[in-house]
């Protein structure tokens, strides 16, 4: 489909469905843990969500079925592509961009095991001397040393021919008699048979999860307030994209969650009549270190409201952190309203999902990290690891640090002192 037509059929099917349901932009996005806003820029096609999860949720709430649900991301793929082909790709910065005083500072390596004792160093031997042009004279021959003399074998004492025939008559008779008499004959002459163990049956292919899942962790809070560590000079550092361009956007400038990483979780059953439980959600910190000496980028400040429904908090500074279910927070209405925490267990189905959200934050911690989904499903149960498309979370403190907010008067970064916001 040619660029503008492809993202106007997949609002159109957007706006089909709101219409269908009769609620209002609010009401909506409170179910979908999204702003008001957000749900009208996508039914207005100004800008595509980074993920189908969302408008599929909508697609239950509206009560489509399987063949508009195809429909729906048929359209949402082709809208998709066509907003990554007309994205911008991210300045790369020039040698003027950097100020000549400033030191670059390498990115921060992945974590590595620590490594072990180094051998200790052997004491090296003299470096062979080059050969002469010249052979030198070899040594004398030593003397050639005496061999003793190898024992003779042993001869194996042989039985007289008459007494060979006679026991091969006996072994030969034995033989018949067990054959005659069905039995498996036990000569002398072969080792008797050692029963050997029947090899275990090959398992079977693993089944699959009676659920699926799928996660957000390039989220903002309100659609508009998050931080990004970026290690390059303002100069070089795109403006803030809109909340569906943000993956792309901390891609292209190798950016490190500030702070705080928000976590969406959406768990949905394959069937709908066979439920699954959620038993409990556990984290995991495999590396922690200093946080990387970059600069803060923040993409907004005074936000719009945000719906945390589900919502876990975890603070990766602690030892042993633990997802903590806390009250939700909805203010994308005239009136704000507390969300009461729900505690495990949680029943998901087809037709009913279930989506959690993980606020994980550090103040001085440079922390990757997972999350452990326990589930069961009739006599089936087990722990599901959840990571960024196979690597660990990270978020990373950011006190100290030069923060900076984007100007949309000049379209360039300012300090935080220059835009009046501290903190």
């Amino acid at each position: 489909m040619p660029k503008d037509t492809a993202v106007e059929e997949f609002a159109r099917l957007v706006r089909a469905l709101k219409a269908r349901d009769g609620r209002s932009y609010e009401a909506l996005g409170r179910r979908l843990s999204v702003s008001a806003s957000t749900l009208h820029r996508y039914c207005s096609g100004a800008t595509v969500p980074e993920e189908f999860a969302v408008v599929d949720r909508l697609a239950l709430l509206c009560g489509a079925d399987e063949e508009e649900r195809r429909a729906l991301e048929t359209a949402w793929t082709e809208a998709n592509r066509t907003r990554r082909r007309a994205a911008p790709p991210a300045p790369v910065p020039s040698p003027a961009a950097v100020p000549p005083s400033s030191t670059p500072v390498p990115s921060a390596p992945e974590p590595e095991p620590e490594p072990g004792p180094e051998p200790e160093p052997s004491t090296p031997g003299p470096s062979p001397e080059p050969e002469p042009s010249t052979p030198a004279p070899g040594p004398e021959p030593e003397p050639t040393p005496t061999t003793p003399e190898a024992p003779r074998p042993r001869r194996t004492p042989t039985l007289p021919a008459p007494l060979l025939v006679t026991a091969a008559v006996v072994l030969v008779v034995l033989a018949l008699a067990a054959a005659l008499l069905g039995r498996p004959s036990r000569t002398p002459s072969a080792p008797a048979s050692t029963p050997t163990s029947s090899p275990s049956p090959s398992p079977g292919k693993e089944q699959p999860l009676p659920f699926t899942w799928t996660i957000g962790s390039q989220l903002w809070q309100g659609d508009c307030g998050h931080t990004y560590l970026v290690d390059r000079a303002p100069r070089a550092v795109a403006p803030p994209p809109v909340t569906a361009d943000a993956r792309a956007w901390a891609g292209a400038h190798g950016a490190v969650h500030g702070g705080e990483t928000l976590v969406r979780v959406t768990v949905q059953g394959r069937s709908p009549s066979t439920a699954v439980v959620l038993h409990a959600l556990h984290v995991r910190v495999v590396g922690r270190a200093a946080p990387p000496p970059w600069d803060a980028y923040r993409m907004g400040e005074g936000c719009g409201g945000a719906v945390t429904p589900r919502h876990f908090a975890v603070d990766l500074d602690r030892p042993r952190p633990l997802a903590r279910p806390v009250d939700g927070h909805d203010a994308s209405g005239a009136e704000s309203r507390t969300i009461p925490a729900v505690s495990f267990p949680y029943k998901v189905t087809a037709s009913d999902p279930e989506e959690l959200l993980v606020s994980a934050r550090t103040a001085g911690c440079d922390c990757r990290w997972y999350l452990e989904l326990e589930w069961s499903s009739g006599d089936r149960s087990g722990t599901v690891r959840i990571t960024d498309g196979g690597k660990p979370f990270r978020t990373s403190g950011i006190a100290g640090r030069p923060a900076y907010a984007y100007d949309t008067v000049e379209g360039r970064w300012i300090t935080a002192a220059e835009s009046g916001q501290s903190g």
